[in-house]
């Protein structure tokens, strides 16, 4: 089959190209490397450089490659940013999914694969969290991606288009092959911030509370590799194409690690001591956050393969040892 990713230059989604190449499926990737990077477009992948809220450029493209299904990446993803700039996420997620449905509807494609978030729950209501828990987002980021979601609910009512909605919660490690890996400007995730102490660019990693309801104090969250990630948006995409009706599913582990044991895992990885400094908690962090997987297990057929935080800290020090800039080169 041929695969139109959106996005297809960032974290996930390059890994997702990647997957789908060795899987034997042709991709089509356009991004506009807003935060997405050349270097990880795969080489046998075709590139188009453009926005997803560009609709002339978006139907040139549909015309031109004539793909079976959608997987939809491109989109702001920063808590924090998303608080200060909320009007940016909803021109770029929202508006962007908007034209991106116009364009597919117009073109007579009927299948799209959303990368959404655990971010659309809020603070959950129970652990491990249901893919029919309340959805009410404590930041503007979630709010975004979950109308998203509810676009692609009333769209697929009108024009019979097909989507399977992906929350997943802690993206992490990198590709087996270390050609490509995570390289975010600003980093936020936790893994790659603890991996910068050995690396030298920063003196330590800061741990945002001590006194969670949790095994030693601090928040609890399920980690979950991005290859994993990966292989879940092609089984997504093969239920769509056996002709499979819409759904949502969470993508997780289903087992939390708390950061100091994530610090202690890198640490033993790395073979450094990573110093590690107690900061103030940081208002709307839940003590825990945990997927129940059980869903896209039993309806995808999906199985994660990395299940233990050593082998997903040890892909992304392999990659991060090796390309301490990220795609810049050294």
């Amino acid at each position: 089959m041929k695969v139109l990713v959106l996005g297809g230059a960032g974290y996930i989604g390059s890994h997702t190209v990647y997957e789908l190449i060795d899987n034997g499926h042709k991709v089509v990737i356009v991004d506009n490397l807003e935060t997405g990077h050349l270097e990880a477009v795969h080489p046998k992948a075709v590139f188009y450089k453009g926005d997803v809220r560009d609709r002339s450029f978006l139907n040139q493209v549909f015309q031109d490659e004539k793909v079976d299904a959608v997987i939809h990446f491109a989109a702001n993803s920063l808590v924090g940013e998303s608080m200060i700039n909320p009007l940016k996420y909803y021109d770029n997620n929202v508006c962007g999914a908007k034209v991106l449905l116009e364009a597919m509807v117009a073109n007579g494609v009927d299948k799209i694969v959303f990368s959404s978030t655990a971010a659309t729950y809020g603070e959950p209501e129970r652990i491990p969290i249901l893919e029919t828990d309340k959805t009410e987002p404590t930041n503007t980021y979630g709010e975004t991606k979950l109308a998203m979601e509810k676009m692609f609910k009333w769209t697929s009512k009108a024009h019979h288009l097909r989507y399977v909605s992906l929350r997943y919660f802690n993206a992490c490690g990198a590709h087996v092959s270390g050609q490509i890996g995570e390289a975010h400007s600003p980093e936020t995730h936790l893994i790659p911030l603890i991996l910068q102490v050995p690396m030298g660019k920063r003196s330590h990693i800061s741990i945002f509370g001590d006194d969670y309801d949790t095994k030693d104090g601090t928040c609890v969250r399920d980690y979950i590799h991005v290859t994993d990630l990966a292989s879940a948006h092609i089984k997504a995409v093969e239920y769509l194409m056996d002709g499979k009706e819409s759904s949502i599913f969470n993508l997780g582990n289903g087992v939390g690690f708390t950061v100091k044991e994530v610090i202690d895992v890198a640490r033993k990885v790395t073979g450094d001591e990573i110093r590690a400094e107690i900061a103030p908690k940081r208002a709307g962090d839940p003590a825990k956050l945990i997927a129940s997987s059980e869903k896209a297990r039993t309806v995808l057929g999906w199985e994660p393969k990395y299940t233990d935080i050593e082998s997903i800290v040890e892909s992304a020090w392999n990659w991060h040892k090796n390309h301490p800039n990220g795609f810049e080169r050294n």
